[in-house]
Formats: C-alpha cells, sequence, structure tokens
C-alpha cells in the first residue's frame, strides 16, 4: 500500500512539475511581446511558485519520503517540458541571426 502512495506522489510531483515549467515556458513566450516583462516574469513565478509550494505541502502529508518521489516526479517532469518545447536547429539559427541585427 506504501508504494501505491509514493506512486501518486510521484506522479503528482509530475503533474507540479508541467505546470511549474510549462508556466515558465509559456511565461517567457508572453513576456517577449509585452511592454511589461518583468510583471510578467515575477507575476508568474509567484503563482507557479505558490502552487509548486502547496502542492508538495499537500502531497507529502508531513511523510519525507512522499515528499522525495513527488520531487523526483517534479525533476522528471523538467526533462520533459525541455524535451516537448525545444526549440528546432533551424529556427535556432533564426533566432540567433535576428538578435546579431
Amino acid at each position: 500500500m506504501a508504494e501505491l502512495s509514493f506512486l501518486m506522489a510521484a506522479l503528482a510531483g509530475t503533474l507540479l512539475g508541467v505546470i511549474f515549467y510549462g508556466g515558465l515556458w509559456w511565461t517567457v513566450r508572453r513576456s517577449m511581446a509585452s511592454a511589461a516583462v518583468s510583471l510578467w516574469l515575477i507575476g508568474s513565478f509567484a503563482l507557479r511558485a505558490s502552487i509548486a509550494g502547496g502542492g508538495f505541502y499537500v502531497v507529502s502529508h508531513g511523510d519525507w519520503r512522499s515528499w522525495v518521489a513527488c520531487l523526483i516526479g517534479f525533476v522528471t517532469a523538467r526533462a520533459g517540458v525541455t524535451w516537448l518545447t525545444r526549440v528546432p536547429p533551424a529556427s535556432a539559427h533564426r533566432l540567433i541571426d535576428r538578435s546579431r541585427l
């Protein structure tokens, strides 16, 4: 039964990570077209950190093993979101060339 709760904690951590890192990706893309970049970044971080921190608190139930399982899911989600949102090599070269203008 304990293994199931650790698996659920890891899945919850993965969901929290997708929200956190997916929200970061969305914020960076959205803020590039905004005049108030710092407001976007600070507001987004406050919201994402609150969701992640609150999620870790709820999932862990005061048990450090559940917290670690949640953290493993969170870090795994970072790798997944990074892989899913990568820029194709051809697009990356165009972005670099535009920045030199």
